[in-house]
């Protein structure tokens, strides 16, 4: 036996290891909805969003029913900035009058919205795009006077998922919900992903950023943590290890495993396969939390 043919069957024999590591995995979420929250922050360019849309089908294909929820906000704020509008942040939340409200919509349900969809659908007719103003998806209200047109999510209608998700398609939902009266809100994606992880009871809620996942020591990756359980994170977050953008996924990851939803992740989304790696293998790439 040459080098090259013995190189090529160890090739394949790792291969070959890796789908019978993923076998049990598989079997065990078939049929299981994983909500995805790719965030703005993990779309680093064409070639990110290309694989991550390669390993949302390949979860479709093999029995698992994802929902993708998106963010947008360094979009929103480039685009603000070519069009010379200043921003401003309260809270970690972006100040939003009708003006941004408008720019939002524009690029969450008109460019980053359609950008994913087309990727997803490269690989066949799988995704449909839709916002929380479609089918009362999403009720919101105002998170407060200061922050203008920035909602709440106050009830998750999970209609239209369920109905998308029994045809076999991928819903890809852009965070803008409406009030009674069709107002509609710029709403923080993180707390999105979180309730309508909770509203399909949700087998895992998955947070792709771009961080390797909970810190002990905010500055220090090497601090990150596998496992930890909903108490654990709770005490954490209580000593101020966990700030900025990483508190509203905290939040909702706790909310989510304790109002049933199996598990919650945060994952690196610029690291190739992320999302597979997590799900699929043993021992995963970022944080999980459990009940």
């Amino acid at each position: 036996m040459t080098s090259t043919t013995s190189a090529t069957n160890e090739r394949a024999g790792e291969k070959a290891a890796i789908l019978v590591e993923a076998l049990p995995w598989i079997r065990r979420f078939h049929d299981k909805v994983v909500v995805v929250k790719y965030g703005g922050n993990a779309m680093a360019g064409d070639d990110e969003l290309a694989l991550f849309a390669s390993d949302v089908v390949l979860m479709r294909s093999v029995g698992l029913q994802p929902v993708v929820v998106h963010g947008g906000g360094p979009q929103i704020g480039d685009l603000l900035t070519r069009l010379g509008k200043t921003t401003e942040f309260r809270d970690g939340l972006r100040v939003t009058d009708a003006e941004t409200l408008d720019i939002a919509r524009m690029v969450l349900v008109g460019k980053v919205n359609r950008e994913i969809v087309a990727a997803v659908n490269r690989h066949g007719a799988l995704a449909v795009g839709l916002s929380g103003e479609d089918a009362q998806l999403i009720t919101a209200s105002a998170h407060s006077p200061e922050h203008g047109f920035v909602g709440d999510v106050d009830a998750v209608n999970p209609a239209i998922l369920e109905r998308l998700l029994n045809e076999d398609l991928i819903p890809v939902v852009a965070t803008i919900g409406t009030d009674a009266l069709g107002q509609a809100y710029n709403i923080n994606a993180d707390t999105v992903a979180g309730a309508i992880a909770e509203a399909l009871l949700a087998e895992k809620l998955v947070y792709l950023t771009n961080v390797e996942g909970i810190r002990r020591d905010a500055a220090d990756p090497a601090t990150t943590i596998s496992t930890l359980t909903a108490d654990e994170l709770d005490a954490l977050l209580g000593t101020g290890a966990i700030a900025e953008g990483m508190i509203p996924k905290v939040a909702s990851c706790l909310r989510a495993v304790r109002k049933g939803v199996g598990h919650a992740h945060i994952l690196d989304g610029r690291v190739p396969h992320a999302l597979l790696l997590e799900v699929f293998t043993d021992e995963g790439v970022g944080t999980m939390v459990g009940p």
